[in-house]
């Protein structure tokens, strides 16, 4: 109720914000709250490491901007790289925390947000809809040809994500075809290197690939020539990725050792409480209610 009046407070006092404010607005309301209320979560100090390789690194981000806010002596270190096994450094004790969409036995596993998976295309693509399983069949190379789902007569180009990535373990996982991409796939890691090849290719191939619905949509309503297709008949958005009706959805996860760390549980609890989930709701879907 609290973070509403804020919200209610900054559009009034600043208008709409656009795109490119978001986040710093998200940052100033969580100014205003600290002030009324006080820190987030009890003051703590000392160095976190978090790592992590997917598209999950602007928000990362912002929470670690706020969190360092409300803990002045706390220092958070953020380690992302395209190429990084997250995992392996929290498991190795190179980091404290991993940002990742898959659960480790043997680690603590803690859900911040959730985030879909979009079918990304050319605009020019004409294929209507496809079904989840349609879409398995495409990554794993039984579909060869868009006419054969009422696309154009064009032959399929797939385009995957390198294997360390969360958004390729997440895909694989919720389609069930883990190590059946083709190998002849390209694999491609920045979501705008993937936008631009979606966009750059031409008959007789036409591109497909799948990206974090936050890069999707945000892309697609920047005007780029590339769409998101529905799944099942039920479009790619927020609300259905939150009611769970859009198929391919994925948890952005902290993951962390099991033994008890006062910095870990601090910063995990700034990021689930009301402050920290504002924050992710500008690429996210939050997990808990404002």
């Amino acid at each position: 109720m609290f973070g509403e009046a804020i919200r209610r407070l900054l559009h009034r006092l600043f208008g709409p914000r656009p795109a490119y404010l978001r986040g710093a607005f998200a940052v100033l309301g969580l100014g205003l709250w600290l002030t009324v209320t006080g820190s987030a979560t009890a003051e703590v100090s000392g160095n976190l490491i978090i790592a992590g390789n997917g598209p999950e690194q602007p928000i990362i981000e912002l929470l670690v901007r706020a969190f360092e806010r409300a803990n002045p002596r706390a220092y958070v270190d953020v380690v992302w790289d395209d190429h990084s096994k997250a995992v392996e450094m929290v498991k190795t004790g190179e980091a404290h925390l991993a940002v990742t969409g898959s659960e480790d036995g043997g680690l603590a596993s803690t859900q911040i947000a959730w985030d879909g998976i979009g079918i990304l295309v050319h605009l020019s693509n004409f294929t209507k809809e496809v079904t989840k399983q349609q879409v398995a069949d495409i990554f794993s190379g039984k579909v060869k040809e868009w006419s054969e789902l009422g696309g154009p007569e064009t032959k399929i180009l797939l385009i995957d994500r390198p294997r360390n990535q969360n958004v390729r373990d997440a895909f694989e996982s919720e389609l069930g075809i883990t190590g059946k991409i083709p190998d002849t796939a390209k694999v491609i890691a920045r979501d705008d290197k993937v936008v631009k090849t979606v966009v750059g290719t031409l008959p007789p191939l036409s591109a497909v690939s799948y990206i974090s619905l936050s890069q999707g949509l945000s892309v697609v309503s920047g005007g780029v020539a590339v769409r998101l297709l529905p799944i099942d008949k039920v479009e790619p958005e927020v609300p259905t990725v939150k009611d769970g009706r859009y198929p391919l959805r994925r948890p952005v996860l902290l993951l962390s050792r099991k033994e008890p760390n006062p910095l870990v549980e601090a910063f995990i609890q700034f990021a689930l409480s009301p402050p920290g989930q504002q924050i992710v709701t500008e690429a996210y879907v939050p997990v808990t209610r404002n």
